[in-house]
């Protein structure tokens, strides 16, 4: 429909998660008519990345060396480790300050039905942290799905017979949330998720 290589920035932009043919075009065009040196610099960034980073060796977190930042921090809690599907999950767990462990990313959840079973996903090398590193703790954070809890329900029956103590994040109504917004499955976890006051 395009110029050749505006076609090709707009389809190769098309093919980013979240991104639209659309969005894609205005991308493309808003490229095409920005400083040349601003275009570059965004080239160079990309470039940048896929040439500087990495998986951790350890977690599978991404790193600019053989060991990611987290891995390498000597005030971190090693006895216990929060279990997340993706390396972008480990910035929303860091943001609460809440949690001072390690982390290890699986690289999704099982999903049968996708052909993703346990030999695709990084239980094993989880399995081989557990003596070396002294893990007391895994803390299950895949995401409240129908894989995400067959997951979780898969290391629990694969760890806790290891000596493993498995937990699992609460789910449930969020803070300032009204009930008369909320699904019945939302309502439902909550429920069974309540503390004692």
């Amino acid at each position: 429909m395009f110029e050749g290589p505006v076609q090709r920035l707009i389809d190769e932009l098309a093919r980013l998660p979240g991104i639209g043919q659309k969005s894609a075009q205005r991308l493309a065009f808003h490229l095409l008519l920005v400083e040349e040196a601003d275009a570059r610099r965004l080239a160079a960034a990309i470039g940048d990345m896929r040439d500087q980073i990495s998986l951790c060796e350890r977690c599978f977190n991404v790193a600019a060396a053989d060991e990611c930042s987290i891995c390498l921090d000597g005030r971190r809690d090693q006895s216990m480790v929060c279990v997340v599907e993706r390396p972008q999950d480990i910035i929303v767990v860091e943001r609460t300050q809440e949690y001072r462990g390690r982390y290890h990313v699986l690289g999704g959840a099982l999903s049968p039905i996708n052909g993703i079973g346990p030999g695709q996903l990084r239980f094993e090398e989880l399995k081989s942290r557990l003596e070396p590193e002294g893990i007391a703790e895994l803390i299950v954070a895949t995401n409240p799905t129908i894989e995400g809890d067959a997951t979780a329900m898969y290391m629990a029956r694969e760890f806790k017979p290891l000596g493993v103590r498995v937990s699992r994040l609460a789910s449930g109504l969020p803070v300032g949330g009204d009930l008369d917004y909320a699904d019945e499955l939302t309502i439902g976890r909550a429920l069974i998720g309540r503390t004692e006051l």
